[in-house]
Order: C-alpha cells, then structure tokens, then sequence
C-alpha cells in the first residue's frame, strides 16, 4: 500500500504489548458499488452541488432549498444550512457550515463521517475460519488446516466456566507458537441455566459480565491473543429482539425490547471493561447480523428503543457483524430485509470509524458444496477489495470443520472440496499483502 496522502489522517488503535490496527483514512474519488434497486435511482455519488436533485432506491426525490432538505417536497428531520446534500452507498448524507456530516435511517440524522472517506485496514487479518472450543481437531491439526488455507485467523468461542475458557487458552498457545492469531468470541449469554432472563437490571448483567471479561482475557493474553469479540448474537436473543420483528432486519429501534435492552447493555458494556480491566491494549468488537444498524446505532448513542437518550454509551474498537447468503449481500444488504438496498459496511464506516470485521460468513447450507465453493470465491473478492476503502480487516468463514453442511473439512479435518480448494485457489492468487 502506498504512504497516505498528505490529505489522510492516522487513527492508531492498541497500546504496547499489543498488535495495533492502523486506520489511514483519505477522500477518494472511488465510489463503491451502487446499491441501487431502482433503474431510476441516481448514479452512486451524486450530490446536490453537482445536480438539483437525485432519486433514492424507493424513488423519492430528494431537494435542497435554503439550506433544508426536502424529500418529495416535504421537509425530512429538522434541518437547517445544509451545504451538501450527497447520495452514497444506498444512504443519503448531508454536511452543514459546520462541517459535520450527518446520514439519515428512519427520518432521524445522526452524525458521521464523510462516507467518501476510504477507510484503509491492514493487511495480515483478512483470511480467518471459526471453530469451537470443543472441537475434535487437535491444535496442530488446526494450524496445519489453517496454513493450507492461507488463514491467519482462528475465531473460537468460550462461555465463561473454567473448562472452556481453559481449551480456548490451549489452542490460542499453540497458534500464538504457529504464527497464528486466535480471536476468542465470549459466547456468555443473558440467561441461566433454565432459559430464563439472569439478570435483573444493567447494574448486575455488568458486573458478572465484568467477571467473565477479565477472567477471559487473564487466560488468552499470555497466548497472543489481542482481540475479543464479546458477545455473540446478543441482538438475536428473543428477549431483546421482539418475537413479531425476529425475521426483520434491525433497522428500526421498536424492533427491540426497550424492558430488557439495559441488561443487554450492561453485559456488552461489561464485558469490554472486564477484557480491558486486564489487559487494557486489547481491542474489543460486538456483533450484529441481518442489517441490525439501529441496535449498533442505539448502543453506540446511548438510547432505548423507545427513543429516549442519555443512557450509558456502549464503545467497541471493533465493529462486527454476522451474514449468511440467505440474509443478502453485505454490500447491498435491503431495509428490513425487503427494502431498498444499502451497503452496510460504508454506513458503519460512516458512523462509527473502526475496522470492519465479518466474523461469521457462509453460503445457503441447503445448495450443496459446489455452490459454496463458488460462493467463497464471489465473497472473498469482496471482501478483500473492501479492505482499502472501507476498513475492513477480516473475514472469517464459518466453519472450518462443519462437514458437508458449513465446513471446509470434514469434522476430523480432511479437507472438503470443492470448498477446500476454492478457499485455498483465491487465497493463493490474492495473498493478504
């Protein structure tokens, strides 16, 4: 990668003793792919101070008159000297005098970035698989499987009782020694033993989530391990989402539970502060799926589903997220799961500035191999032409050893193809440099 340009700035995330992530951000003139759903949509990038007017993906027309924004001649949100009106992504954005960028979902602005800044991650993280703490396969095995890949990440999950916390260690110490990095996901969850809520406010989900946390990272830092991922599908969880949104995208914050959206709260908020507790370089991420940007935007605001503010802010270094083709493409992913399309990766990049991780990513389990050995091809291009413009650092196929039905090997490690090879052939010919 070239130096940046003079016109680019340096996020620098990590600390001594830890892997640091290098953000170089710059104002590019390169625009991702267009994810419009209507012929009649205007092209990616228009703006108002290049044209009097432009089309969205449902076909409204969007106008700027006296520096408030106007769609279908009525006004959207509560705006006022707006300077640039810009069509990008899917998404409509708009900067002022005061050269704050704002983005619209749901007729609310909230602030951002400029979406047109290319958000650059560094190479050596791209390539990762999943796996379980309980797995079959031997260290060695996986290193051996991982290497003939041309993976360089392992993501595994741990819950929080000593035993798998102890086997996510043992494999994360025998990567570290493989050149390796192991990407634990602390897959504790909201409820006990019976099913049922565990907690019965923020207050106490965060402090046994805190525990966790610490106890997690006390274990795999000795071993290299640097980043967390805490919480898996936490969104997900039918007391958070609520039971007539669960096929839904996420889009909408009355798609959640505002009753029992603080505990989920304090559990992620737990969770980071415990990992960083003790060991404060690691860089911590929270996962969503489907197109669950009003959850990120919510928790990243500090609001309830109900619209209310003022409520504890939740801030990751690492923004991730879960997708399966039967959820639609990441970078035309629709509203809702039916609506117009947008890409999500420029959204987050927009709102929040961090890497982009997919850490979760398969093809329809129900299309056989031969389908996701096309499909692994198909994605990693994008994946991989995502990383210089729009920060996205890792993608990490689930899973290795899930057998005819997800894997890349069988569940004792011989490699399945097509999809072994598929995955090994793009590796080979795109090398994470």
């Amino acid at each position: 990668m070239p130096e940046p340009t003079p016109l680019s700035r340096r996020l620098l995330l990590g600390a001594a003793g830890a892997t640091s992530i290098a953000l170089t951000t710059a104002l590019t003139t390169a625009l991702p792919a267009a994810a419009a759903d209507s012929p009649n949509a205007s092209p990616n990038g228009t703006s108002i101070s290049s044209a009097t007017s432009f089309t969205d993906n449902a076909g409204n027309v969007w106008t700027l008159s006296g520096g408030v924004i106007y769609r279908n001649g009525g006004t959207v949100g509560n705006t006022y000297n707006v300077t640039v009106l810009l069509w990008y992504g899917g998404m409509v954005y708009h900067c002022g005098t005061g050269g704050q960028w704002y983005v619209v979902l749901n007729d609310t602005w909230r602030p951002c970035n400029d979406p047109r800044l290319s958000l650059y991650a560094p190479p050596g993280l791209m390539y990762g698989v999943n796996g379980h703490h309980d797995t079959s396969l031997s260290p060695a095995t996986i290193a051996d499987r991982m290497s003939g890949l041309g993976a360089t990440v392992f993501r595994v999950n741990t819950g929080n009782s000593a035993a798998t916390i102890g086997a996510v260690a043992t494999i994360a110490s025998y990567l570290n020694g493989a050149g390796k990095k192991t990407f634990p996901v602390i897959d504790a969850g909201l409820r006990d033993g019976a099913g049922n809520l565990a907690y019965g406010n923020e207050s106490d989900a965060y402090t046994a989530a805190h525990a966790i946390g610490a106890q997690v990272a006390q274990a795999c830092a000795p071993h290299g391990v640097t980043i967390y991922e805490c919480g898996n599908e936490l969104t997900r969880d039918p007391y958070i989402i609520l039971p007539e949104h669960q096929a839904d995208a996420g889009t909408k914050a009355i798609d959640f539970n505002n009753t029992n959206w603080p505990i989920m709260r304090g559990f992620m908020r737990g969770l980071i502060d415990g990992v960083k507790s003790g060991q404060p370089g690691a860089l911590c991420g929270i996962n969503f799926c489907n197109s669950d940007v009003a959850a990120a935007d919510a928790l990243w605001d500090g609001l309830q589903p109900d619209g209310s503010g003022g409520h504890p802010q939740v801030r990751w270094d690492l923004t991730t997220w879960h997708n399966y083709e039967g959820d639609g493409d990441i970078f035309h992913i629709g509203t809702d799961g039916a609506g117009p399309s947008f890409n999500l990766p420029v959204y987050v990049k927009a709102r929040f500035g961090k890497p982009f991780l997919l850490t979760e990513w398969n093809s329809d389990p129900n299309q056989g191999t031969t389908h996701r050995a096309s499909y692994i091809q198909t994605q990693l291009a994008e994946f991989q032409a995502a990383r210089t413009t729009e920060g996205f650092l890792s993608s990490m196929f689930y899973e290795l050893d899930g057998g005819t039905q997800w894997g890349l090997t069988e569940a004792d490690g011989t490699p399945l193809n097509p999809p072994y090879t598929a995955f090994q052939a793009f590796v080979s010919s795109h090398p994470d440099v």
